[in-house]
């Protein structure tokens, strides 16, 4: 096997499928990007109300946490490429709607928060079908490769999205923001009906809650797959530091906007770093030591942040930061779709998924009240002594993630349950990318 440090796009190549989902979730990260900035600038233009923006920004996360968890029960009942068109039409058709607002001589207020929530509901629904299906698409051998191509697309999309936004309403004006990225999400429709029909293979009739919480018996049941997400639950927390870079150039760092923008970008290069350069990362023979490993070490880097006095020294850490947050992230996917069955892929990526969503919104809630209570600086240290001794004591007891490693070909079965084993996937034999 031709090993390399730098990440590998042989699947790119080979792999018609993956190129098709690849192409399509750039253009699709671009034109959600682009709605990241015109729908808070219109709202502000609208009510001049920062607490407004802040309303509609939350009920398009709680309407993206319930599709996240809806779409998992979905995705395990029901043809995941199907559910892919549907959650792309809806979100090009919510997008249309913002831009037909728009026209309107007074744009209707609750039309923006009414849209905000379809967007993000439908927009879950497709992501979580998508992350389901990635499994059979890709084949387990390649799962590592293929989450690094996705987080790259991640992180180049959410680089370049907003400047273009901005770039199309400084030029003409919001509704032309809108209309592009309808128009750029109804294109993703054209590689997307190229996918192989996906079906999950056939599940006995479950209320939705049970289906949903037959996902969380499965998490607590299988410690692998357990004990990956407790990590990335502590992980996702750490993020929230970002709410308190205002406050450490201003108050320590002696810096005003740029330098602010700086450290905001500071995170998001580490993270495409760790994308590119993560190719050693599917022959990891112990992944599991690896993600408790980088884990611990990220948080180092968040503690050594609050050591610097000098703002490049500042950036460098919050670079490692990102770094190694991306690599943490990447090993925590693959374990649990590797470890996951076929039958459980919705439920349980809706629950990776999820608890990236509330752990990111806590972790900003908590820096928050750590930045009222002690200096930035200060509140920061103490957040990452904490994290640090938790991971430690989570490898000291994850004994079964120690010692995990990637699942090539067909999941491992979890600890026992009343419920029928798996049923042989018959799309294991013909997947062949990400």
């Amino acid at each position: 096997m031709n090993h390399s440090f730098f990440m590998r796009f042989d699947l790119l190549k080979s792999n018609v499928n993956f190129r098709m989902i690849f192409i399509a979730r750039m253009i699709s990260i671009i034109s959600l990007g682009m709605l990241t900035v015109a729908v808070p600038i219109q709202v502000h233009a609208m009510t001049g109300s920062t607490i407004q923006v802040g309303i509609i920004m939350a009920l398009e996360g709680a309407a993206m946490f319930i599709g996240l968890l809806w779409g998992g029960v979905l995705a395990d009942r029901y043809n995941r490429r199907t559910l892919i068109l549907i959650g792309r039409s809806g979100c090009a058709l919510g997008f249309a709607a913002l831009a037909v607002n728009c026209f309107f001589t007074s744009p209707s207020l609750i039309a923006l928060y009414a849209l905000s929530i379809w967007s993000g509901l439908f927009g879950a629904i497709g992501i979580t079908a998508l992350m389901a299906s990635i499994p059979s698409i890709v084949g387990r051998e390649n799962l590592a490769s293929a989450n690094a191509l996705g987080m790259l697309t991640v992180r180049i999309g959410t680089v370049i999205s907003p400047a273009i936004g901005g770039l199309i309403i400084a030029a003409t004006d919001i509704s032309w923001n809108y209309t592009a990225a309808s128009v750029g999400t109804f294109v993703t429709l054209i590689p997307l009906t190229r996918l192989p029909s996906m079906a999950p293979g056939k599940q006995p009739g479950k209320q939705p809650l049970k289906a949903l919480a037959e996902g969380f018996s499965f998490l607590f049941r299988h410690k692998i797959v357990g004990s990956a997400i407790a990590v990335g639950t502590l992980d996702s927390l750490g993020k929230g530091i970002r709410v308190l870079f205002p406050a450490m150039v201003t108050i320590t760092l002696g810096g005003g906007a740029f330098e602010i923008g700086l450290m905001y970008s500071a995170v998001p290069l580490g993270a495409m770093l760790g994308a590119l350069t993560s190719g050693w990362a599917p022959q990891l023979q112990r992944p599991g030591t690896v993600l408790l490993l980088t884990c611990t070490l990220s948080f180092v880097a968040l503690g050594g942040l609050t050591l610097a006095s000098h703002l490049y020294i500042a950036l460098f850490a919050l670079v490692a930061y990102g770094y190694l947050g991306a690599i943490s992230s990447l090993i925590q996917m693959t374990l649990v779709q590797s470890h996951t069955p076929n039958q459980l892929q919705g439920r349980v990526n809706s629950l990776w998924a999820a608890q990236n969503v509330t752990g990111d919104t806590f972790g900003a809630m908590g820096f928050g009240i750590l930045g009222k209570l002690f200096a930035p600086m200060a509140g920061t240290l103490y957040f990452a002594a904490a994290a640090v001794g938790i991971t430690v004591a989570m490898s000291l007891g994850f004994s079964s993630l120690k010692s995990a490693a990637f699942v090539r070909n067909k999941p491992q079965q979890a600890a026992p349950s009343p419920s029928p084993a798996p049923q042989k996937d018959k799309m294991d034999a013909e997947a062949t990318t990400s």
